[in-house]
């Protein structure tokens, strides 16, 4: 009965690694197109590896810091004491500051979102992986010494030589180290299988905090606090003022 039982929990684990490890796959896979994706997205660090990227510099300039420098630059031809002058210095300024936000928004993302899924897809998953293998491997080299001693033990039972049987004793002792290195490596890899179905919820926060970090950068570009202060200098314009009297 005890030895019917340890059979059906072994398959019962067997069933359950096999899952585990089919689902690793699929959440490897659908890491890495995300994390992929994701970083074709960012306008500042497009394209640059992962110990390469750095907020303070990003790899190329963004398209609204070039449309703000022209502005400013434009509203520095035309002098600040004019109408259009003074729209384009301010019109430069707000570029910047939306320039600015999606810098910000862009490191949040990468820290956040971007640098997990390629510790999960590139690091977290192949470990888990690599240990899977290796412990076929151990599996193997068990095997091999418990065929070892079996044979060993044969021999010795037909020979009388004590040599035979301190190779039984060395042989026998091999196996049980084998056994000793196997069942190490299968409990930390049922530990850290247990351990990433436990932390799916971690990887679901991923993208929680993609969408709240985007809406957070939106709700902050459609700010319009200097809404009043560009219509202010338009009415109150000397120019405007000439044509509306």
């Amino acid at each position: 009965m005890k030895k019917q039982f340890n059979r059906m929990r072994q398959l019962a684990n067997q069933t359950y690694s096999f899952r585990v490890e089919k689902r690793l796959e699929l959440v490897k896979q659908v890491s890495h197109n995300a994390h992929k994706k994701l970083t074709a997205c960012l306008q500042g660090q497009q394209g640059v590896d992962m110990d390469k990227r750095s907020l303070r510099s990003p790899s190329k300039k963004l398209a609204l810091t070039t449309l703000a420098q022209c502005l400013m630059e434009g509203a520095t031809i035309l002098g600040d004491d004019s109408l259009l002058g003074k729209m384009l210095q301010m019109c430069g300024e707000t570029q910047d500051h939306l320039a600015q936000e999606l810098l910000l928004f862009e490191g949040q993302i990468d820290r956040d979102v971007i640098e997990p899924l390629y510790e999960l897809a590139e690091v977290e998953i192949p470990n888990i992986q690599k240990q899977r293998k290796h412990l076929a491997k151990l599996v193997l080299d068990m095997d091999s010494a418990r065929t070892r001693w079996h044979q060993c033990s044969k021999s010795s039972a037909l020979s009388k030589e004590q040599a035979m049987g301190a190779k039984v004793e060395a042989v026998r002792e091999e196996m049980e180290e084998a056994a000793n290195r196997m069942e190490i490596c299968r409990d930390q890899l049922s530990a850290d299988m247990y351990s990433f179905v436990a932390k799916e919820i971690d990887y679901a926060n991923y993208f929680q905090m993609l969408i709240e970090v985007q809406a957070e950068y939106h709700r902050k570009s459609l700010d319009t606090h200097w809404s009043p202060v560009i219509s202010q200098i338009i009415y109150s314009s000397p120019v405007l003022a000439s044509y509306t009297t």
